[in-house]
């Protein structure tokens, strides 16, 4: 009762605020009459995507249609916060990556950053600050077409989707699993009859390019449809490697391609086939190191210099008081020697890496050298029926993933070779170069009935089925590599398979009330492997004492859940549009496997920071209002909504360095734990405004804020000694974010059919705590992007320039050890690994629509 009265309050507050907004705007504008009807799937953009640029002589908006609810429905009547980004608007921003759709959607954040590294194997994509635990563990998902996708990675592969749908709050009852703080869906464009195609090509600073081609036709008629696709894309990192002068830390390159067919035997029967496939290549990772300690070779000279700021007084593990240097305010500036990384790729790297024993990837198919290397597949064949004349369609959608990736880090992120290395076996000097595996993959059906004869009611039923597979391997260090303790290990792997029945109906109880009802009910099913070389259990700490062969069940657990949603949402008037929602979600439980590979002393310790074997789900109440609406001749097109959250049994990372003095190594361990409450609520808005034929602007803003109300780990008390958190926000993401973008259009006289735009985007976030003792975060972040370009007959250019202010504000901060070959600052957190931006980007893109 104590949560529904404060969530009452909460919610409340931000009532008047948006009825206020209804009052003043539900009287049409002088001049608006009617309702414009919605514009079909093909045409959501203001104007055509047949080049990158904008007629001038295009109206002032076309309406946005959106499949938030596996309908085609007008946005401003979705009653549901959705941001919609479309082919043209996708283009004219420069939007390519995931990280992209984050720039230019306020309340969305991506993170990287993890157990000292930096790279795209971990990325994270938060919602409304909805902070997952760890990239296996997601707390939203990505959808091609509505079909689930493991990776992020997959949205660079689709180089012209029709649009991008980022829907806010739990998505359960239409998108299923792992939606529980919102889901992205890009959905692919449908290929025409008539052969038409594309080629095009980038060039820009730092050796950056794209190449792209696509062609889409008829194969039989309009029955049998195709489109296919092929881009390749390579850049130079923005930093210099200051131990290896003249490379650049940050490399990427991804080769991708896509291919979709559409049959439509009947008028009736539509069927669509896609596949994915994509291969990320890239070197060492952009990444900062800013050390609490100053680090010094045998000389005396200094390798990494302190940058502490503060001294924490934190507890040990016996609870006595400790002094620990660290930041506090706003992180530091990178110092003179970072970053720096060790790639040398000599016998020991190139030896351990060959070495099949421990490799869950094969090592042919692994990583060469430091960086990352992946494959990522993806396919899902989607049918639909309509059933004569009774307004019932039948739909079955089938997918399947599979993703592998193979990442070596410098995981002591400074590339020093003065440094003397104490543990026998290994090189010479000290390094810790760490190798990181994971196999991701699975397979989902989905069938769906759906009712929808233009009265005033309409619904849908169905059942769907997910088995997933999760495993992953590390392994690395400053010993024997490959011959001895320091051998990479494939852990136990991790399946769920997930059961799903849902429900959506709809009811206009008047011309200007509807009702809506909306649910799923679902089975998850976790199942936790023994490691393929077989586990014995000496404790029943976790498991019964005994022996587990290599792929036996070592434990399993089954989750039950009931995920609601109530909408009610009233037409104030034809162009406006209010709500209020109810909704649960739930992120399924996990289990921590990887651990159980280390020692009897090294699992007491996991044990004692509050890791278990088995993690149970986190689960969220969602209260939402909104408004949505035309306005002044539908020129302006607004939303504003209001939400509060009750995050519970959130589930947080931990991570801890166990130093064997014996050996002199270290050992990293790593799990998830139940150990959090967060009240999460915020305001965003979005819109766009045609001043005139020429001129349009888009805006966005974001107040995205959390209040921790129950915090526990372990690590983070013991470097502050912090063990109350409330009242303090959740970190990773921003608490304030913003964007503004304006563009002019004009008609090239003398050329027929030929015109320009210039643009200016702008992007404002602020900045992101690194852990919840909320005592450092980065700077604020501004960032400004130009293009401008020309297009005629199908021919386009652009010129563009990204990062114009060179921006250098860090775009993720984690909490990290400082490495030394005797490890003395290892027991603690004694530094930060940030994630830098790319700097200031000048290129030039050309295309040739036919």
């Amino acid at each position: 009762m104590n949560r529904l009265k404060q969530s009452a309050r909460s919610t409340s507050a931000l009532v008047p605020v948006l009825m206020m907004g209804v009052t003043f705007l539900a009287a049409p504008a002088a001049g608006q009459t009617a309702d414009p009807q919605p514009a079909t799937a093909t045409a959501t953009a203001t104007a055509t995507a047949t080049d990158a640029t904008p007629q001038a002589d295009a109206p002032p908006g076309g309406d946005i249609v959106i499949t938030a609810r596996r309908r085609s429905e007008d946005i401003l009547r979705t009653p549901v916060a959705v941001t919609a980004l479309s082919s043209q608007d996708l283009a004219v921003r420069g939007v390519t990556t995931i990280n992209d759709i984050a720039n230019f959607t306020p309340g969305v954040n991506v993170n990287n950053n993890a157990a000292g590294r930096n790279d795209r194997s971990f990325q994270q994509v938060i919602i409304r600050g909805f902070t997952p635990s760890a990239a296996t563990n997601p707390t939203s998902a990505l959808f091609i077409d509505g079909a689930p996708v493991a990776s992020p990675s997959a949205f660079s592969s689709i180089s012209d989707p029709e649009r991008v749908e980022v829907l806010k709050g739990p998505q359960a009852a239409y998108f299923g699993r792992s939606t529980f703080a919102g889901a992205i869906n890009v959905v692919n464009k449908v290929p025409g009859d008539v052969l038409a195609g594309s080629v095009g090509g980038m060039i820009g600073t730092r050796d950056n390019y794209k190449l792209h081609a696509d062609l889409e036709g008829p194969i039989f008629g309009d029955k049998l449809t195709f489109r296919i696709s092929g881009d390749r894309f390579s850049k130079n990192g923005s930093y210099e490697n200051k131990a290896v002068p003249g490379q650049t830390l940050g490399d990427q390159k991804t080769n991708s391609g896509t291919v979709m067919l559409v049959a439509k035997p009947t008028d009736r029967l539509t069927i669509k086939a896609f596949g994915l496939l994509s291969e990320d290549k890239d070197g060492a990772p952009a990444q900062g190191l800013i050390s609490a300690y100053t680090i010094t070779n045998a000389a005396g000279a200094v390798v990494v210099p302190g940058q502490s700021n503060c001294t924490l007084t934190g507890r040990s593990p016996t609870g006595a008081a400790v002094s620990n240097p660290f930041f506090c305010g706003k992180a530091p500036k990178l110092s003179s020697t970072t970053p720096s990384s060790n790639t040398t790729n000599d016998s020991v790297i190139q030896d351990f890496l060959a070495n099949p024993n421990g490799r869950l990837v094969n090592p042919d198919d692994g990583v060469q050298g430091y960086g990352l290397v992946r494959r990522y597949y993806h396919m899902h064949l989607g049918a639909d029926y309509e059933v004569g004349d009774t307004g019932v369609t039948l739909s079955s959608l089938t997918s399947y993933n599979n993703e592998r990736y193979s990442q070596l880090s410098d995981l002591d992120n400074y590339g020093d070779t003065t440094i003397a290395n104490l543990t026998p076996g290994g090189r010479s000097y000290f390094d810790f170069p760490y190798l990181v595996e994971r196999i991701n993959r699975d397979f989902s059906q989905e069938l769906r009935a759906s009712y929808d004869q233009g009265g005033p009611f309409k619904a849908s039923f169905g059942g769907s089925y997910l088995n997933s597979f999760s495993q992953g391997g590390l392994g690395g260090g400053n010993g024997a590599l490959g011959t001895g303790a320091y051998a990479s290990v494939v852990s136990g792997a991790t399946r769920s398979r997930t059961f799903g029945a849902f429900y959506g109906l709809s009811y206009a109880v008047t011309d200007k009330l509807t009702l809506n009802a909306e649910g799923r009910y679902q089975i998850d099913k976790l199942y936790a492997y023994a490691q393929p070389t077989g586990y014995t259990a000496t404790t029943d700490l976790f498991v019964p004492v005994g022996f587990y062969a290599g792929g036996s069940k070592l434990l399993n657990q089954n989750y039950k859940n009931f995920l609601p949603r109530f909408i009610a949402q009233y037409q104030a008037t034809p162009a406006v549009m209010a709500y209020a929602s109810y909704s649960k979600g739930v992120n399924p439980g996990l289990f921590n496997t990887a651990f159980l590979t280390y020692s009897v002393a090294q699992q007491n310790l996991a044990s004692a920071a509050g890791i278990n074997v088995a993690v149970s789900p986190e689960k969220v109440t969602n209260y939402e209002i909104g408004i949505k609406g035309r306005f002044f001749d539908n020129r302006l097109r607004m939303s504003l909504d209001g939400y509060f959250a009750p995050w519970r049994s959130q589930i947080n990372a931990i991570t801890m360095n166990v130093v064997d003095t014996v050996t002199n190594t270290t050992q990293i361990i790593r799990g998830s734990a139940n150990t959090g409450a967060v009240d999460m609520s915020g305001i965003e808005l979005d819109g766009t405004f045609n001043a005139t034929r020429a001129i349009a602007l888009n805006f966005s803003a974001a107040l995205t804020d959390s209040k921790i109300k129950k915090f526990q780990n372990a690590t983070v008390t013991a470097y502050s000694g912090i063990t109350d958190f409330s009242g303090n926000e959740n970190p990773n993401t921003s608490k304030y974010a913003a964007t503004a973008g304006g563009q002019y259009t004009g008609d090239i006289g003398g050329l027929d059919g030929a015109s320009w735009f210039g643009r200016v985007d702008y992007s404002f976030k602020s900045g992101m705590w690194a852990d919840a003792a909320n005592l450092v975060k980065t700077r604020v972040s501004n960032t400004i992007n130009l293009r401008t370009g020309a297009s005629q007959n199908g021919f386009s250019i652009e010129a563009f320039v990204n990062n114009v202010t060179n921006n250098r504000s860090y775009t993720t901060i984690a909490d990290a050890s400082v490495f030394t070959n005797n490890f003395r600052y290892s027991t603690y957190n004694s530094a930060l690994i940030v994630g830098l931006p790319d700097l200031r980007t000048y290129g030039l893109q050309m295309k040739y629509r036919f």
